[in-house]
C-alpha cells in the first residue's frame, strides 16, 4: 500500500511561507530562503550534491500527489503534469472551469480521507507527496497522513504562513531519519497511531 509523506521546507519558527503571501506573491515574502537547500551551484532546482542529494532523489520518488487548493492554484496545477502522476486536490469546492483542460487533476469535495484514499489507490505500493499547510493538518487529524518529511532552515521569519498552526490533538512522531547539511536540516517522521 502506499505511504503518503509531507514534504516542507520550513523555517525555525514554523514558517512556510513568509508574510504577504498572495496569488500576486505566491509564497510571501522571503519565501525563496526556505527552498536555498533546494538550488544548486548553476542556480538550477534539485541540482545539489553531498547528503542533500539523497533528500532530493527520495522526494522526487512519488506516484500520485495531494495538495491543498491554494497551493496548486498559485502554481496553476503544475501545468496539469507533474511527473506523470495524478494530482488530489481536497477542496470545499468544484474546481474553476479552466482545470477541466487538466486532465492528470482531480478536485475531491468530499474530504480529505476519500481524497488520500483516490492518491494512494492511484499510486499503488509507491508515495503520495503531500503538499499545503491546511491539507497537512486535515490529513493529520483525520489520521491518514503517514509521514512527514521536514526541511528545517536556520532561519526565523517571524510571521507568515505556519505549517501546524492549529491541530485539535497531540499527534506522536518518531524519527525515522535525519540528514544534517549546512543549509538544511532534514527531519523525517512517521505519524504513530
Amino acid at each position: 500500500m502506499a505511504t503518503s509523506v509531507l514534504y516542507m521546507s520550513m523555517s525555525l519558527d514554523g514558517f512556510i511561507a513568509g508574510p504577504a503571501d498572495t496569488p500576486a506573491n505566491p509564497g510571501g515574502d522571503g519565501f525563496m530562503r526556505l527552498h536555498d537547500w533546494f538550488i544548486g551551484p548553476d542556480g538550477e532546482f534539485g541540482n545539489v550534491s553531498g547528503p542533500a542529494r539523497e533528500v532530493v532523489d527520495e522526494m522526487s520518488d512519488f506516484s500520485a500527489i495531494v495538495a491543498g487548493r491554494n497551493t496548486v492554484e498559485q502554481v496553476d496545477h503544475w501545468g496539469g503534469e507533474r511527473n506523470g502522476v495524478q494530482i488530489i486536490v481536497p477542496s470545499h469546492r468544484p474546481p474553476a472551469p479552466s482545470v477541466a483542460k487538466y486532465p492528470k487533476v482531480t478536485y475531491v469535495t468530499d474530504g480529505i480521507v476519500n481524497a488520500m484514499a483516490l492518491a494512494k489507490e492511484a499510486a499503488g505500493d509507491g508515495r503520495v507527496l503531500v503538499h499545503g499547510a491546511y491539507t497537512a493538518q486535515t490529513a493529520l487529524e483525520a489520521g491518514v497522513l503517514d509521514e512527514l518529511q521536514i526541511h528545517q532552515i536556520p532561519v526565523l521569519f517571524g510571521s507568515g504562513r505556519r505549517l501546524f498552526d492549529v491541530l485539535p490533538k497531540r499527534i506522536e512522531l518518531e524519527v525515522v531519519k535525519v540528514v544534517d547539511t549546512p543549509e538544511a536540516t532534514h527531519l523525517r517522521y512517521r505519524v504513530l497511531r
